[in-house]
């Protein structure tokens, strides 16, 4: 069969997509640092799928800092000099606040057309569209110009560094002139395409003081304090000296935002000598990531935060790679694409939040970043649409028609 865009959606089967991102929802597949036991579950049982349907599965299995081996699958299907990858991710954030969601987030639940589930849109309606557009293609039994790759990669969610980060040094494995999509960035109506990035530093700020009885605090030195005085000083500092806007970004700054706080002390009366805070940085491109670090440093060392001791580890620190350019051969094919079958054009924008695209682009390859999905990652009563899974399984597919 000549895959065409009227037919091609015959080729694929919503029941048993809906199924198959319903049983992966109940297979955890968190990581070990978030207290997890990792993906290999989960990967074993994408790696029955993709063989039943006859494809030969290669698995590259990374151990990481805990003695866990963290896999990564990859297909390749097509007899051809080149390969278009699709990267999905397989990991999962942890279910968060369970008081928060309204059914079971490991349990998946279909309403109004939704899959409701943790993973079910980050990333599990990508996966299955890729997974089930593969199958497809391999189904209509036409030769595509060009091989469909397929890498289901682990460790997303902590930083790549047992997924594509590794997988991306393989040698033979990827080439530069093959085409890289990543479907991890979203927007509700797909309009979007995402080519740049913003660098990512991650800090963890632990201040040391002197814990007594609340009471008598002049007797100690309440790190709590000292914490709140240098956050507030030192949002100020970062946000006035890295102001610099760029249109392509949303938003359009460089963000400097607390979020991890670790526990402190048992009762309310205890003033505490220690506190562990940790702060997200989405930094642009146009600034140096190791001066920003460099001035938090020194801003660290101020006498005003004395006697307290402030402590900062690296928990994560990505430099923003070259943006793709639009002219891309990857986002024209996809632009074009989602054109045919959806109806619109792409805008090309830029985002804060890392993906699998960084580590492509630091190798040189040009890398799209799009699917379709409402703003609901890492939240309670995570959802994904069904309607949006199958129609990006159409473009995904699409792009390996014969022109």
């Amino acid at each position: 069969m000549t895959t065409t865009r009227k037919n091609i959606g015959e080729l694929l089967d919503t029941k048993e997509m809906v199924d198959t991102l319903s049983k992966m929802i109940a297979i955890k597949a968190i990581s070990p640092k978030s207290g997890g036991a990792g993906e290999m579950e989960r990967a074993q049982f994408l790696r029955s799928i993709l063989e039943r349907w006859g494809f030969e599965v290669k698995e590259y299995d990374y151990t990481d800092s805990d003695g866990v081996k963290r896999p990564n699958l990859v297909v390749k299907y097509g007899d051809n000099d080149r390969t278009l990858w699709l990267v999905p991710h397989m990991d999962t954030v942890a279910a968060g606040d369970l008081e928060a969601w309204k059914t079971d987030p490991f349990t998946a639940t279909i309403r109004d057309g939704k899959i409701y589930g943790r993973g079910s849109m980050d990333d599990g309606q990508s996966l299955v569209s890729a997974l089930y557009a593969l199958r497809a293609l391999k189904d209509s039994g036409s030769n595509p110009p060009i091989n469909f790759g397929l890498a289901i990669v682990a460790d997303e969610e902590l930083g790549s560094v047992y997924g594509i980060e590794k997988l991306v040094e393989e040698k033979g494995l990827f080439s530069s002139s093959d085409m890289f999509m990543v479907p991890d960035w979203s927007t509700s109506d797909g309009s979007k395409v995402e080519v740049a990035e913003k660098s990512v530093l991650w800090l963890k700020f632990t201040f040391e003081g002197k814990q007594v009885h609340a009471s008598t605090p002049d007797d100690g030195v309440n790190a709590l304090r000292v914490a709140i005085k240098f956050f507030y000083r030192l949002d100020n500092l970062l946000h006035e000296k890295y102001s610099a806007r760029d249109p392509i970004f949303e938003p359009s700054v460089s963000t400097f935002e607390m979020t991890k706080h670790e526990k402190n002390v048992d009762s309310v009366n205890i003033v505490p000598g220690k506190e562990v805070f940790y702060l997200d940085s989405r930094i642009l491109p146009c600034y140096d990531i190791n001066q920003v670090l460099r001035d938090i440093e020194e801003f660290s060392k101020s006498p005003e935060f004395s006697p307290a001791k402030i402590t900062i580890d690296i928990e994560e620190k990505n430099a923003a790679p070259q943006a793709t350019p639009v002219s891309a051969e990857i986002v024209k094919l996809l632009r074009g694409t989602v054109k045919e079958y959806r109806g619109f054009e792409l805008k090309p924008v830029g985002i804060g939040g890392g993906t699998c695209a960084t580590f492509f682009r630091r190798k040189g390859f040009p890398t799209a970043v799009w699917f379709t999905g409402d703003d609901v990652a890492h939240q309670p009563n995570e959802y994904a649409s069904i309607e949006n899974m199958v129609n990006d399984a159409k473009v995904f597919l699409g792009l390996f028609r014969q022109k």
